[in-house]
């Protein structure tokens, strides 16, 4: 058989799993590689490599070995300099190996958004130490948060409103962190009426955007999303422009989930970029045409996207969470969770795969469609809650 394409997956979590069945239902042929055996987007690839890439040479291992058309990061922790080195020797690094290294660092994207292309944000220093925290504080003024420049889905994040937490926050964060770099953003709270991820598809033919998902996080990580956010024309407008502005400077072709914070007077606020699909995202699994992992496999592999449209008013996603340690255990309630389901306000589920459990990681989730937001919200809480985990 001749693929259409070979594609190395680096990072192989849930988002990596539904990106492998979107790019070999378009014939791609699919090599997974993560740190760890069976993981979820290993169970459907062609092929696997275990390897952990920060690993540099295991890294440029695989390159040579597999020769791929298409290298495509999944995780924030990778060795991008040996991207930029075999950019440079004629490999296809998604959506370049410029934006990978700048958006793995959330002190490299924000001075671009800041400082280079003028975007809003808020205000934020950057921090190598507990004094340099203090000090940043003391500029800034609480409430702030704290995190990571590397980490994933809010891992390592935390409001601070007390002093008396700066120093077990700023703990926190390094103990979070991805990679080997003990450094933090420290940022003003935006006191926001909400937030969006606008996930925004750079391909041959332009920039082409999804509508504006909502959603909610705790500890950092998100718990439920949907679609679409409502908000004004204007703030739209606002949040296209920014994103947009934001994805040409990274260049190359690829679905980035952009993020922002809007304000109760409309002012929209960039936060975080991502150039990959995004957690928040999944509901497209349910509520578009194309699904956010589509939208990554076509724009990569330079295919057609004639458009992205909505297929129910509305729709949202809930996640399903472990609550400790094990490496035995089962899923109750599918059928509950599916039978809630009915015309007009349908109901599906992803179980992600994933050989072992720990506190709060996700495991699997709930999406639902319904005549209206609230409804389907509602209806997607409600399903997740019927599923529990078994050890």
């Amino acid at each position: 058989m001749t693929f259409t394409k070979k594609i190395l997956l680096l990072g192989s979590g849930e988002l990596g799993r539904e990106f492998a069945i979107s790019a070999k239902r378009l014939g791609a042929y699919v090599i997974a590689c993560d740190a760890y055996e069976h993981a979820p987007a290993m169970q459907v690839a062609d092929v696997s490599e275990t390897f952990s890439m920060l690993d540099g040479d295991r890294l440029r291992t695989a390159i040579k070995k597999h020769q791929p058309d298409l290298i495509v990061p999944e995780v924030e922790a990778i060795r991008t300099e040996i991207l930029e080195e075999v950019e440079i020797d004629g490999f296809n690094v998604v959506p370049s190996a410029r934006a990978t290294q700048l958006t793995m660092n959330r002190d490299a994207i924000r001075d671009v958004a800041a400082k280079e292309l003028g975007l809003v944000t808020s205000r934020y220093h950057y921090a190598e130490n507990f004094e340099d925290v203090a000090r940043a504080a003391a500029d800034i003024g609480l409430p702030l948060v704290i995190k990571p420049v590397m980490s994933s889905s809010g891992k390592g994040q935390s409001k601070v409103e007390n002093e008396a937490d700066l120093e077990n926050a700023w703990n926190y964060a390094v103990d979070n962190m991805r990679g080997d770099r003990a450094r933090v953003i420290v940022e003003q709270f935006v006191d926001f009426d909400y937030e969006i991820t606008l996930l925004t598809v750079r391909t041959r033919e332009g920039v082409l955007f999804c509508p504006p998902i909502g959603h909610r996080q705790e500890r950092g990580d998100y718990q439920e999303s949907w679609q679409p956010a409502t908000m004004t024309d204007a703030a739209l407008s606002d949040a296209q422009d920014m994103a947009r502005k934001v994805v040409d400077n990274l260049g190359g072709h690829g679905l980035f989930g952009v993020e922002f914070f809007v304000t109760k007077a409309g002012e929209v606020i960039f936060s975080e970029l991502s150039p990959r699909p995004h957690d928040t995202g999944m509901v497209t699994l349910i509520g578009q045409n194309l699904s956010e992992f589509d939208l990554h496999a076509r724009a990569i592999m330079e295919l057609p996207i004639p458009h992205i449209a909505l297929t129910a008013p509305a729709s949202a996603s809930a996640v399903i969470l472990a609550d400790r340690d094990s490496s035995a255990f089962s899923f109750d309630g599918i059928e509950d969770a599916l039978a809630l389901g009915k015309e007009g306000a349908e109901t599906d589920i992803r179980i992600f795969g994933k050989p072992v459990t720990r506190p709060y990681r996700r495991m699997g989730v709930v999406l639902a469609m319904s005549p209206d937001t609230d409804s389907a919200r509602f209806l997607a809480k409600k399903a997740a809650n019927c599923v529990s985990i078994k050890y």
